[in-house]
């Protein structure tokens, strides 16, 4: 079970640590950042779908995501007053996502690539990964570590590199996973993988499960000899005794 949900500079989202329970229900107004946080909370689960960065191609590339408003917060701007307003940026720009369970924790660093002429030089890459053991983070339960294109993972008192080439735009959960190699990450990717999101089914009047349902409909007959029976349009139902007599007499006559 999820025990803490970490978002960094993700659209309207600063910075936010929230402590999770079995059932959590997020109020608030609108455009308070309700919408944004569940978003956050899908491009997490991308990262074991293979689908992370296309989901941000989608939500109209890494730089827009970013959160637009200053590096950090003045005491003035919390006591409201004076505006928050964006500032001139000193460190790197990173998205920064993850979650705390209650054996193994996860988190994600996006970025952009250093600037070059390339038409891609847009194109979001993924810094750093790690998983480790427990709730909290810790150099010690550090368990696995992706730095760039390279993946260790901690066998014993040693470091066990995984990969070296690792694509910028691929998870490491799409290149290691497996029950001798690396049993961390295998858990967590099919744990994120249960992970289930229902927003995108229609509630509205018109949703087809508002709908009323159809009467069911045989082309066959019951080892009963039960007529069958079906909705004609308009609501009425046919009762095709008939032939269900003659089907009788005819096995009657085999």
């Amino acid at each position: 079970m999820l025990k803490t949900l970490a978002v960094a500079n993700y659209r309207s989202i600063n910075k936010l640590v929230i402590p999770l329970g079995r059932l959590n229900l997020i109020t608030g107004p609108n455009g308070s950042g309700k919408s944004n946080l569940y978003r956050a909370l899908r491009l997490l689960a991308e990262t074991a779908q293979g689908g992370v960065v296309n989901a941000l191609a989608r939500e109209g590339g890494l730089d827009s995501t970013f959160w637009t408003g200053p590096e950090n917060n003045s005491r003035r701007m919390r006591n409201g007053e004076v505006p928050i307003e964006a500032t001139v940026r000193h460190g790197a720009k990173r998205l920064r996502l993850g979650f705390a369970g209650e054996d193994f924790s996860y988190s994600i660093a996006l970025g952009l690539p250093e600037p070059t002429q390339s038409y891609f030089s847009l194109d979001p890459e993924i810094k750093k990964e790690c998983i480790w053991s427990g709730p909290f983070y810790r150099p010690a339960s550090l368990l696995v570590d992706r730095n760039g294109p390279i993946i260790r993972a901690r066998v014993g008192r040693a470091w066990e590199v995984l990969a070296q080439h690792t694509p910028n735009f691929d998870s490491l959960f799409d290149q290691v996973g497996s029950f001798r190699t690396s049993l961390e990450v295998l858990q967590r990717r099919e744990f994120i993988r249960r992970w289930r999101f229902y927003d995108h089914f229609r509630s509205d009047a018109d949703a087809p499960v508002r709908q009323p349902p159809g009467s069911p409909a045989t082309t066959g007959y019951s080892h009963a000899r039960v007529a069958p029976r079906w909705s004609r349009p308009g609501g009425s139902v046919a009762d095709d005794s008939r032939d269900w007599r003659s089907r009788c007499l005819a096995d009657c006559d085999q």
